[in-house]
Order: structure tokens, then sequence, then C-alpha cells
């Protein structure tokens, strides 16, 4: 990689200091059990990407709409698959998406509300040491970005010692 080449995936705040700012940022860590601040400044990154494109493709309408339409349906089916946009949603929707949308698309958080874990922490853990498969494939990603079809196909590994319904680690059933 040649020299200067800014390999950052996010952006920090602008002010180092922002009481209000700093204490949403710890409520969805802690609501999403991300390791640090710059997991979710990659969302809120991600979500920034969108929303662009978004208005690129919103502002594009006016010149060579064919060119424009093509886009823009390409760039809306992309984010229905990830499920960050529902299916009924227009290029209008992806302005009022929320970091939230893009958070409760990570494996991680996906493990969590399927009840294979207990706390979006041990979701973390059960994923980055190997125990969880997507479509049969071990993923030790927790950060993964699960697609609509794939959530149905997140599993414990079946070499997994959590298969075993008795296993002390294994969320309580309700």
């Amino acid at each position: 990689m040649p020299l200067g080449t800014n390999t950052k995936r996010y952006e920090t705040p602008n002010h180092p200091y922002q009481g209000e700012r700093i204490a949403e940022e710890s409520g969805l860590i802690g609501k999403y059990g991300l390791k640090n601040k710059e997991e979710l400044w990659r969302a809120q990154s991600e979500l920034r990407n969108y929303r662009r494109e978004a208005r690129k493709l919103l502002g594009r309408a006016g010149g060579d709409a064919d060119v424009a339409e093509t886009e823009a349906t390409e760039f809306l089916a992309k984010l229905k698959r990830i499920g960050v946009l529902g299916e009924q949603d227009r290029l209008d929707d992806v302005l009022s998406l929320d970091v939230t949308d893009v958070l409760e698309r990570r494996l991680q958080t996906v493990v969590y509300r399927k009840g294979l874990a207990n706390t979006t922490q041990q979701a973390r853990q059960f994923i980055s040491h190997g125990h969880i498969t997507v479509e049969g494939s071990r993923v030790q990603t927790p950060s993964y970005k699960v697609d609509v079809a794939e959530e149905d196909t997140v599993a414990f590994d079946e070499r997994s010692p959590l298969t075993d319904e008795l296993h002390p680690e294994r969320a309580e059933e309700n």
C-alpha cells in the first residue's frame, strides 16, 4: 500500500468531549455488546455512506432518469438484502435510517436475538471462539453483516460442545 493511503474505515467525532454524545455512545455499546467505540463509529460511517449515496441518487433523478433509476434500484436491493430496509421502503427512507438499523444486522446481535446466547457479550464470545455457523460455514467475526436470507441458517457449529442443550452456557429456555 502506498504511503499516505488512508486505511481507516470510519470517522471519529469532530469534538472529543460532548457529554450527551458520549452517554449515547456508551448506551449503544452496552446494548449491542460492542468491544469499543471504534465499532460504533464504523457503523455510523457505514450509515453515513448509505445516506450520502441516497442523496446522490435522489439528486441525479433530475438528470438521466434511466441510469439514475437503475442505480437506485440496485442500491435499494442491496439495502433490502442485508435487512437495513424493509421491502416497501423507498430511496427517501434511507435518509431516515438510524445507526441501530445497521447494528441490528451484525452477527453478534442476530445470535443474541435468536436466543443462542444469554447476552450480547456472550454472543460475541461464542462467535469469536468459533461456535457459530452461517449457512454451515464457521464465522468468527462478530461484526459480520447477516443477510436476510442467511438469518435462518445462523446456528451452533455441529462440532461445538454448545450443540448439547444441557450445556451450562446455553441460553435458558423460557
